[in-house]
């Protein structure tokens, strides 16, 4: 059995943020057909962000899923916008949704799945300066909405690699 969360906040006010992105790619795996009839259950924790591990423990004490098996999937502020990096046994950087999960289940050896948020600089040496919290409660720009088709499908790429390299 594998279990795969995507992070996000579960009120409609929050469906088009930067900090749901992993919903949205949970959307979309629940379309493909490579992820029907396998032992594979999609969460979209019905709590907030921040207390995403608790969702994740239940489901991982109730279907008995070894953490091997368990893939996160999240936005990452320190990634630029689109890039996707899958890491193993990594601390939360500062994710709290990702810290909620580590905290419950008493370990970060798990993968997770990051696809950056972060937007593009006008000059390489300036710093991001922006109150995090509010930057990823914001909606995509319409210039970024437009490219999160292509990110998004990179993403279930990704996953699908992941799992038929696992199986």
């Amino acid at each position: 059995m594998i279990l795969i969360v995507g992070l996000g906040n579960p009120e409609k006010k929050y469906a088009k943020t930067r900090h749901n992105i992993g919903f949205r790619v949970i959307n979309e795996l629940k379309s493909l057909d490579f992820f029907q009839n396998k032992d594979i259950i999609l969460l979209k924790p019905e709590t907030f962000m921040n207390d995403s591990g608790k969702a994740t423990k239940a489901m991982i004490s109730y279907y008995k899923i070894p953490l091997e098996n368990l893939y996160v999937i999240h936005d990452d502020i320190d990634l630029p916008f689109g890039t996707i990096r899958v890491s193993k046994d990594s601390s939360s950087a500062g994710h709290k949704g990702v810290q909620s999960i580590i905290d419950e289940l008493g370990t970060q050896n798990f993968t997770r799945i990051r696809i950056g948020i972060r937007p593009e600089l006008k000059v390489q040496s300036q710093k991001l300066k922006v109150n995090t919290t509010d930057f990823v409660l914001k909606n995509f720009t319409k210039n970024e909405e437009k490219q999160l088709k292509e990110i998004i499908k990179k993403v279930l790429d990704t996953i699908s690699t992941l799992l038929t390299s696992c199986s």
